[in-house]
């Protein structure tokens, strides 16, 4: 498959994991940057205590809203979604679909301040 049939792919992967987020959680999208990355580079798997050899799907990076201050300078608040990993351990269109939408909740979690593992594991959203 040619490389920019790929990233079409998955940009309609994509496209279609928000669109079954539920509308609470997909509202709040509105108000971060959803990018799509190739993989992590060095800086950020360091940044969050990562081997160069580990896995990262996903990555929140911005403030959460229950730490954002009324006079606080805007900063850039975004998703990243790293492709090549998620392609990789989800061979299956289905399966690829399913942790696309699953990362993209958990990283929106962490915008909005839901930052316990287990909350999230309640949640629905590990």
């Amino acid at each position: 498959m040619r490389p920019a049939a790929r990233h079409q792919r998955f940009d309609r992967l994509v496209d279609r994991a928000v669109a079954r987020i539920p509308p609470p959680f997909r509202a709040a999208l509105d108000e971060i940057a959803l990018v799509i990355a190739d993989e992590p580079t060095p800086e950020q798997l360091r940044e969050n205590g990562l081997r160069p050899d580990d896995t990262l799907y996903g990555l929140y990076e911005g403030v959460p809203l229950d730490a954002w201050g009324g006079d606080w300078v805007p900063v850039p608040t975004r998703i990243v979604l790293f492709r090549l990993p998620l392609e990789e351990d989800f061979a299956d269109p289905d399966e690829l679909a399913d942790e696309v939408r699953v990362t993209i909740l958990h990283e929106l979690a962490h915008h909005l301040g839901i930052e316990d593992e287990e909350r999230l594991a309640e949640l629905g959203i590990d």
